[in-house]
C-alpha cells in the first residue's frame, strides 16, 4: 500500500499563464489515478503546514526572510527569472515542505511504509540560502533532516532522477556524510550548477541529450546501486521528476513510461534490502500534461507491485 501526500492550496499556488509549472499537473495526476482504478487503493492525507524551525533545518533565515518580503498581495512577485509568487505561493510552499515532514512522521509511527507526496511548488532547485527553478523550499532536503533531528534513522539516501541536476539537493548535503545524494541528469543542462562536484556521498549520473531507456537504465544502475551498498541507508528519499520523459517539452531525454514503472520497482526494492521497505517520494518536474500523469501512474505502481 502506498500512502498519498497533498493538499487543495498547491492549486491556488501558480506563476502566471502558460507557465510550465501549473496546477493542471496535479489535477491530472489525480484524474489518471482515478481513470485507472489505483485512487482508491492508496491512503490519503492532507499535507500539513511546515513550522519555521523545520525550514530552518536545510535553509538560511536570509532566504525565509527575503521569501516572506517578496510575498505579494495583489498579482505576482519575481523569485527569478523563471520562478514566481503569487498570493498562495509560500503558503503552499510551507505546505509541500510540511508534506515531507509529515511523510516521515507516518513512518516513524509504523503507520505508513511508502508515501508518495504530490507537492508543488517542487523543491530540489532550492539551495541552502537560494530559491530558485520553480523551487522555494527543498522539500526533500526538509524531510531528511528531520528524519534525522528525531534519531528515526542515522543513514539516509536521497535518489533524484530528475532530468534538471538536484543542485539544492547537492549544495545541502555535499558536507553531510549522513546522507548519500545519487542524481541522474541531462548534461550539459539547467541549472549547471554543482555538476563536477566530487565529495564520497555525491554520485552523480550525468546523461547525454538523446538518451534513452536503455541507456539511462544501465547508467542507474551501474552508479547508484553499488553507492547504495556501501552507504546502506536506513531511509530512502525520491525526487521524483517526470521530465526526462521523451514527450516532455522541457527536457531532451527520451525515457518512456515503462522506464518508471521500472525506477519504482527499483527503488522499492532497493528499500526493502536496505530501509524495511520505507520510503518517500517527491513530486519534482514534469511538464507535459499527459505523459506527467501516465507515469506518476506508472511509477506509483511500480511501488506498488513490489513484493
Amino acid at each position: 500500500m502506498v500512502a498519498y501526500i497533498t493538499h487543495e492550496l498547491f492549486l491556488r499556488h501558480e506563476m502566471g499563464i502558460n507557465h510550465p509549472e501549473c496546477p493542471d499537473r496535479l489535477r491530472m495526476i489525480q484524474q489518471e489515478l482515478k481513470q485507472v482504478g489505483l485512487w482508491r487503493q492508496l491512503n490519503h492525507y492532507a499535507a500539513k503546514r511546515a513550522h519555521d524551525k523545520q525550514i530552518l533545518l536545510a535553509h538560511g533565515a536570509s532566504l525565509l526572510a527575503h521569501l516572506h518580503s517578496l510575498e505579494p498581495l495583489g498579482n505576482y512577485a519575481e523569485v527569478d527569472p523563471d520562478t514566481l509568487m503569487n498570493r498562495h505561493s509560500l503558503n503552499a510552499a510551507y505546505h509541500a515542505a510540511g508534506a515531507g515532514v509529515q511523510a516521515v512522521e507516518l513512518i516513524s509511527r509504523g503507520y505508513e511504509q511508502k508515501v508518495f507526496c504530490a507537492v508543488r511548488p517542487p523543491g530540489h532547485h532550492a539551495e541552502n540560502n537560494k530559491a530558485m527553478g520553480f523551487c522555494f523550499f527543498n522539500n526533500i532536503a526538509i524531510a531528511a533532516l528531520y528524519a534525522l533531528q528525531i534519531s528515526l534513522v542515522e543513514r539516509i539516501a536521497i535518489l533524484d532522477f530528475d532530468v534538471h541536476h538536484g543542485n539544492g539537493t547537492v549544495d545541502i548535503f555535499k558536507d553531510d556524510s549522513r546522507v548519500l545524494v545519487c542524481s541522474s541528469f541531462q548534461h550539459p543542462f539547467y541549472p549547471n550548477r554543482y555538476t563536477d562536484i566530487q565529495r564520497d556521498n555525491i554520485v552523480l549520473t550525468p546523461l547525454f541529450s538523446g538518451c534513452d531507456g536503455d541507456y539511462f537504465r544501465q547508467a542507474v544502475s551501474r552508479d547508484w546501486l553499488p553507492a547504495l551498498k556501501v552507504h546502506r541507508p536506513q531511509l530512502l528519499l525520491i525526487s521524483a521528476g517526470f521530465d526526462a520523459h521523451k514527450e516532455d517539452p522541457l527536457g531532451g531525454l527520451l525515457l518512456e513510461d515503462d522506464d518508471f514503472y521500472w525506477l519504482g520497482k527499483l527503488v522499492a526494492q532497493q528499500a526493502g534490502i536496505y530501509s524495511q521497505g520505507h520510503l518517500i517520494a517527491f513530486l519534482e518536474g514534469g511538464y507535459h500534461l499527459s505523459a506527467l500523469s501516465r507515469c506518476v501512474v506508472r511509477f506509483i505502481s511500480g511501488l506498488s507491485d513490489f513484493v
